[in-house]
């Protein structure tokens, strides 16, 4: 307790009931300038993301539309086609062809059509790039892409939309061989480095599918008919269709390579390889039933020669066949 002093006619506080009030006041001293320090920091942090927010410019929207008018020379084994197109560029600001670039290709002659500060328009040829789709090769389908991106604006700064009104391709558009299915277009984006922000890309995809009569008369008929010759000599009791089945499988592989030849060396099996897969092996069947019939000829064993040729009748042209439909059943069904 306290003690009251007579000389100064007032209460005196133990020494430590001082020593708590002393911390009290530098407690609630330090709280206010720590509440201080806080409101500062926060209101510079504040203050500094309002003026970040307030300077980023707001990112420009270009209309991009490609009209393809015409597609030739479209190279398989190169990966290349050529192509003419009008390009439209609508936005409220003055972007231009000198923006842009084509990702998979380069312009070979530009002309300016209209040239506006709101639209722009130009018709181009250019030989791009593609990437060849080889699974069902002969029976094969491409997609022909233009690509659009930005120079050097990112995201940030301009993005691409597609322009529906001036994007389509011409009804009277071909391509010589191939038969055009139709037309997509996407925006995505693309970025080069991790980090950095991405670049807006306007892709604009042509379907072709090889012509299929054009197919049928320069590859699948005449290796038909090998196969139909071979399978046939099956039926001849003599020992002379042996040259006949040699002959034949020459000109199935004669065919092969030249048909080969046209499609660059890739990485899987195509439909082609599968076909030719199972036409050697019939044909091999073929060579291999001539080849015991003229040893057992040789040894005058007519009853073997009969075991051959029957069973070779039934089991080679049903094998065949059904590897055959298979093929066709699992690349087409």
């Amino acid at each position: 307790m306290g003690t009251f002093d007579p000389a100064k006619k007032a209460y005196q506080k133990p020494a430590f009931v001082k020593n708590e009030n002393k911390r009290a006041k530098r407690s609630r001293m330090y709280l206010f300038f720590f509440l201080v320090i806080i409101w500062f920091i926060g209101g510079t942090v504040g203050a500094a993301t309002t003026t970040n927010s307030t300077i980023q410019p707001e990112a420009k929207i270009a209309y991009i539309g490609v009209y393809a008018v015409d597609f030739k020379q479209f190279s398989v084994a190169d990966g290349t086609y050529q192509t003419n197109f009008y390009l439209t560029i609508r936005s409220g600001t003055n972007i231009s062809i000198n923006d842009l670039e084509l990702m998979n290709g380069h312009v070979t002659s530009i002309d300016t059509v209209i040239d506006t500060p709101g639209e722009k328009n130009y018709r181009i040829f250019a030989v791009m790039t593609a990437n060849p789709d080889l699974v069902r090769y002969p029976f094969d389908t491409h997609i022909l892409p233009i690509v659009v991106e930005p120079k050097v604006l990112t995201e940030k700064d301009l993005v691409l939309a597609v322009d529906q009104n001036s994007t389509g391709l011409d009804e009277e558009s071909n391509l010589p061989g191939w038969s055009l299915t139709g037309m997509s277009s996407l925006i995505t984006n693309r970025t080069y480095e991790i980090g950095e922000i991405p670049y807006s890309r306007a892709i604009f995809s042509y379907g072709i599918e090889r012509d299929t009569a054009s197919t049928i008369l320069k590859f699948f008929l005449p290796i038909s008919l090998i196969v139909l010759v071979s399978l046939a000599s099956l039926l001849m009791r003599v020992t002379s269709r042996l040259g006949l089945n040699g002959s034949m499988f020459l000109a199935a592989v004669l065919i092969h390579w030249r048909i080969a030849d046209d499609i660059p060396l890739v990485a899987y099996a195509t439909f082609l390889d599968y076909f030719m897969i199972i036409t050697y092996a019939t044909l091999v069947m073929v060579l291999i039933s001539g080849i015991l019939v003229l040893m057992y000829s040789e040894k005058k064993d007519t009853g073997r020669i009969e075991f051959v040729n029957r069973w070779s009748i039934r089991i080679i042209p049903a094998l065949s066949i059904g590897l055959y439909a298979l093929l066709f059943l699992v690349f087409f069904a």
